[in-house]
């Protein structure tokens, strides 16, 4: 019976899967496509360290990779299980599926799996590459790099409005942090906030002429998260 990547697609986002919460996710898939008749292999990746990494997990987390035994593909399709939090299950209407991942990029996951199977029963040595840790810091594009499996071509799949693209800006994440000194709400002229030296920074990151790459375009800056309080020590 030919995968119906719709309802696959339901499924993986009833998973949760936010970033390092990846195992469930990970687990059905290796299950999947095992049933698939590949020979699928999954690579452990870490967890980060809990105390400096908001939301890191404390389960499992790994790569998974399929492909028919004893061959080197042609081609791989890849893209990452995880999503950016919070989580929410799959609804639809008569036309869209919602819920976190639906585009970005379990519904790529699926749409892939059921690619990859079309393209096996067509003669094509095809593999499946599905890595964890995308949406934080790419640990499981990182591992993988380590034990390549090789292969003609790699696709990589993200929305990107159903358009080919053939090169990436790359990113680069940055850790701001500042110190201050306490001091009561009624007299803060007796402290040094720490937050307001964090907007004086911020305004001048964002003051910061940035490149511009002719077959790709400026480069864009996004302000994440901001955190402050008193840090105990």
């Amino acid at each position: 019976m030919a995968i119906d990547p719709i309802e696959l697609t339901k499924q993986l986002v009833n998973i949760d899967s936010t970033t390092y919460h990846e195992g469930l996710a990970g687990a059905f898939l290796y299950e999947y496509l095992e049933a698939q008749r590949y020979e699928v292999e999954r690579t452990a990746v870490e967890q980060p360290d809990r105390a400096s990494t908001p939301g890191a997990g404390s389960g499992e987390r790994f790569n998974v990779y399929a492909a028919m035994p004893g061959v080197t593909p042609d081609v791989v399709l890849s893209t990452h299980l995880d999503t950016v939090p919070p989580f929410f299950g799959c609804t639809e209407d008569d036309e869209f599926l919602f819920g976190r991942g639906t585009c970005d990029a379990k519904g790529i996951i699926a749409a892939q799996v059921a690619a990859a199977e079309r393209l096996r029963d067509g003669g094509v040595k095809v593999g499946l590459l599905f890595v964890v840790g995308e949406e934080r810091d790419s640990a499981g594009a990182a591992e993988a790099n380590l034990c390549p499996k090789g292969s003609r071509f790699l696709i990589n799949g993200e929305p990107t409005d159903n358009r080919l693209a053939l090169a990436s800006k790359g990113a680069l994440r940055v850790e701001l942090r500042a110190k201050g000194r306490m001091a009561h709400s009624a007299y803060p002229e007796l402290g040094e906030s720490a937050i307001d030296k964090l907007i004086e920074a911020l305004h001048d990151v964002l003051a910061m002429p940035l490149p511009i790459e002719p077959e790709i375009g400026p480069s864009t800056l996004n302000i994440g998260l901001i955190d402050g309080g008193v840090l105990q020590m």
